[in-house]
């Protein structure tokens, strides 16, 4: 009975907000980890973190930012590590020339621990797919796999071969005011 009773008080002090499919705890529970006001959000498709001076694209690759109604247009695209790698080298978007496959820790900067499904902020990152995303960082001791997060819950991992496909996010280093 005391076990029944501590599970329903645990559960009540949980409420979840929900856009869309995204499950988020409650703000006053779980602090955001990525609050809006921490980026500049620009009319180019870009935003710039303000804690970590790096900006990023809003939409996932293989996906168009329509300025007009603030959304991602076509389909984000599955690349393996390596296509990953040249397409980012070769990526020129919003005026830009210098953009990378972000290393694990910047890719980690941008997850957002309060939700899930994605685990990432929704009003700065735009149509975020819950599925992994590629780091540039190779797992020590395994050089065919690479270290990517999963969006759906956040996580990280090191089990997938750089031959499998994931989807990419792409960042350049920046000064943001």
């Amino acid at each position: 009975m005391r076990a029944l009773i501590l599970t329903a008080f645990v559960a009540a002090s949980f409420s979840y907000s929900t856009y869309a499919s995204q499950i988020c705890a409650s703000a006053s529970l779980v602090p955001d980890t990525t609050p809006k006001e921490q980026f500049e959000i620009k009319d180019d498709g870009t935003v710039c973190d303000k804690q970590t001076n790096l900006m990023w694209q809003r939409c996932s690759f293989g996906q168009i930012y329509n300025s007009e109604n603030g959304s991602c247009d076509n389909v984000a695209q599955e690349l393996s590590w390596q296509q990953a790698l040249q397409t980012a080298d070769a990526q020129e978007f919003a005026g830009y020339s210098d953009w990378h496959l972000p290393n694990v820790k910047e890719l980690a900067s941008i997850v957002e621990h309060r939700c899930v499904k994605p685990a990432i902020n929704e009003e700065v990152f735009l149509a975020t797919l819950e599925k992994n995303y590629w780091s540039s960082t190779t797992v020590e001791g395994t050089p065919a796999n690479a270290w990517l997060f999963s969006f759906g819950d956040g996580k990280v991992s090191n089990v997938f071969s750089k031959n499998s496909t994931a989807y990419v996010r792409l960042v350049r280093y920046a000064f943001c005011e």
